[in-house]
């Protein structure tokens, strides 16, 4: 067994056992980094195969952005793990199920790739190839279509969870921007006349006052 071969067997080893801990540890921030590490050893083993633009890729999405705002809503929020975990065993069995068919149609459709008389693919190999510039040839010369239909449809997604979410609250106080922009300086300063000195009343007649205001 030579050294590739060796790190394949141990990469997939520690991602096994990391994605069977994300599903197991009790604590939440736990499961998120054993997901990080799963990652890791995921974009590890596509590096042996020689594909670098998804391992990278790997990194920078799934481990740069989505896992930290994982660990960050998950660590901002108290979440009641035990209050979590009850009724496991009774949802168990269907949980199981679901879980064994989606093994079985992923191995449906990969056990093609690993036939001996498959056919290969269009990209060009060798040893001073890049994956990642084939790769880019053909995403945008025969993929060019679907590239852009998904391409849309993730703006229309970005665009519609900024719009439900984008919603004026009643307990901020709020100025139009264009009130700002038209008001004046009469508007804003009023100037009263008032004198600058006042008699003072003596306190007798400040009494007399009073008893007449209560009769």
């Amino acid at each position: 067994m030579d050294v590739k071969t060796g790190l394949f067997y141990l990469f997939s080893a520690v991602l096994l056992f990391a994605a069977f801990r994300v599903i197991t540890a009790r604590n939440p921030v736990y499961a998120a980094l054993y997901l990080v590490l799963t990652f890791f050893q995921a974009s590890a083993i596509w590096l042996i195969l020689r594909a670098e633009f998804l391992a990278i890729t790997l990194i920078l999405v799934y481990v740069g952005a989505v896992m930290v705002l994982f660990l960050f809503v998950v660590m901002m929020l108290d979440i009641d793990v035990d209050s979590l975990r009850e009724g496991f065993w009774r949802h168990f069995p269907l949980a199981a199920g679901v879980g064994a068919l989606i093994a079985l149609e992923m191995a449906a459709v990969l056990m093609g790739g690993f036939r001996l008389n498959a056919p290969r693919n269009s990209l060009a190999s060798g040893p001073d190839t890049s994956n990642t510039l084939e790769l880019g040839k053909l995403l945008y010369t025969n993929y060019l279509y679907p590239l852009e239909v998904a391409a849309v449809i993730l703006l229309l997604a970005m665009v519609a969870a900024i719009a439900l979410t984008l919603r004026a609250r009643k307990d901020t106080k709020y100025v139009n921007p264009s009130d700002q922009v038209r008001v004046k300086a009469r508007d804003r300063v009023r100037i009263v006349q008032m004198p600058a000195t006042r008699a003072a009343q003596p306190a007798a007649e400040d009494a007399s006052a009073a008893a007449e205001n209560k009769a």
